[in-house]
């Protein structure tokens, strides 16, 4: 159980780091990856609604703090998509391997959507409409190509970690 909290916080940490310094410098069109909602709907999609809910709180609550915004809307945002994206996967019967790409993807749009409403509702993001949904869709986008890259490292590091079963007689 220790072995899966560190490999978690690890996980956590590098993404936060990646993200606010190598891909800070990487746009897409003007837009950066946000590699924990990557991370969050990833895990979601392998170990459910509940570890998904709780990844997401604590990479929001950790992105929150290090970048200096209102505390708790990340963390509120990823939260949520961790537990939709969990719940999401368990109905989904399709053995496609592009089936992480379009969650991650769709997810993340869905994500930073929310993310802008809830700033706009506490008067922290005042950018125009067109722009907002731009920014939503091009870090969709930018999620989605990051994916196959990630997605085998992240579900070889989380199958590792998982604790096997003992059965005693």
């Amino acid at each position: 159980m220790m072995r899966r909290i560190v490999s978690i916080a690890g996980v956590i940490i590098t993404a936060l780091l990646l993200q606010s310094t190598v891909f800070a410098q990487i746009k897409l069109l003007g837009v950066k990856p946000e590699l924990l909602y990557l991370v969050t709907i990833v895990v979601a999609i392998l170990e459910g609604p509940q570890e998904g809910a709780i990844v997401g709180f604590a990479g929001g609550m950790a992105q929150d703090f290090l970048l200096n915004s209102p505390k708790g809307i990340t963390a509120l945002t990823l939260t949520l998509l961790g537990y939709t994206m969990g719940l999401a996967r368990q109905y989904i019967v399709s053995p496609s391997p592009l089936l992480p790409t379009m969650l991650v993807g769709a997810g993340t749009a869905v994500g930073t959507a929310f993310y802008q409403v809830m700033a706009v509702l506490l008067g922290q993001y005042e950018e125009p409409l067109g722009y907002a949904i731009k920014v939503s869709l091009l870090t969709g986008l930018y999620g989605a190509i990051l994916t196959p890259i990630l997605y085998p490292l992240l579900r070889r590091l989380f199958e590792g970690s998982r604790p096997t079963r003992v059965v005693r007689y």
